[in-house]
């Protein structure tokens, strides 16, 4: 079957009566596929019947100063990728498709949404939020599936659906590297030559921080490396570096007991990039 491609509500619900019976997952993106996304969907074929892909580029989830203009938009090679992996619909709206001219409402995502990430970038998760329950309520899916890798969106996405008594389970695929440790990211095409090798600090300082098992050293080992990235041309501009509980995102101690997560942000020229790693039970 050729993919079904949804441009609004009427056709999203034409598209899932051609799928027919049997169970949907969603596979949520913002285009610019790539194979990190391809193992989305995979993973989802293993929860679902019907695969349905959804491409928008959210504008609510960004802010005044990031790159929403020069996000990558690939739509046709999206394509390609979805019906190479079988995908049953694809639905692409368009910002007016999915908020009013005068849209008030949305979902807040609360203290969690302004910590770690949040406090970076102010409203983002405010707006990842509002669009993936809008997104859950068009296409009804009985599975969502999300990347690791946005490990903190990941944990509010599944707070909003415990919160909000959502019925759909949601599945977190792990992250997908490329074959250098560079964690798979639509913004990697931005970077030159030069800026991937210092990118390359953030997996390094991850691995580093690993390879610890008392959080302290964790954190100290991971910090060394960034540091050490600083001085590379060009710098790595280091947002963050925390070490955190995978629930809450609150900041873990040497008293932790249990799984950690290891969570950086950087910029190197004009890209931002985030990575993640779970620390062992300590």
């Amino acid at each position: 079957m050729d993919v079904i491609v949804a441009g609004d509500r009427a056709d999203l619900v034409k598209a899932k009566d051609t799928l027919g019976a049997g169970t949907l997952a969603l596979v949520p993106t913002m285009g610019a596929l790539h194979e990190g996304h391809r193992s989305l969907i995979r993973l989802a074929r293993e929860h679902a019947k019907h695969i349905a892909v959804s491409v928008f580029v959210n504008p609510l989830q960004f802010g005044p100063s990031e790159d929403f203009s020069r996000y990558p938009r690939t739509f046709e090679a999206d394509l390609e990728v979805c019906a190479e992996e079988g995908v049953g619909v694809v639905f692409a709206p368009s910002a007016d498709e999915m908020y009013l001219p005068d849209r008030q409402v949305g979902v807040s995502s609360g203290a969690m949404g302004t910590i770690v990430e949040g406090a970076s970038r102010p409203g983002h998760f405010d707006g990842v939020l509002t669009v993936v329950l809008k997104l859950l309520n068009l296409v009804q899916p009985d599975v969502a599936v999300f990347g690791q890798k946005d490990a903190q969106q990941l944990a509010m996405i599944r707070r909003m659906v415990a919160d909000l008594d959502v019925p759909v389970s949601i599945v977190g695929a792990p992250t997908v590297r490329e074959p250098d440790g560079l964690a798979l990211s639509s913004r990697n095409r931005y970077l030159s030559t030069r800026e991937r090798t210092t990118a390359l600090s953030l997996s390094q300082a991850l691995a580093a921080g690993a390879a610890e098992t008392v959080p302290s050293r964790v954190l100290a080992a991971a910090k060394a490396v960034l540091k050490g990235a600083t001085r590379l041309d060009p710098p790595l501009l280091l947002d963050y570096v925390e070490l955190v509980d995978p629930l809450t995102f609150q900041p873990v101690d040497d008293a932790h007991q249990g799984e950690a997560l290891l969570v950086v942000a950087a910029k190197v020229g004009n890209t931002r990039l985030i990575d993640n790693t779970p620390i062992l039970p300590m």
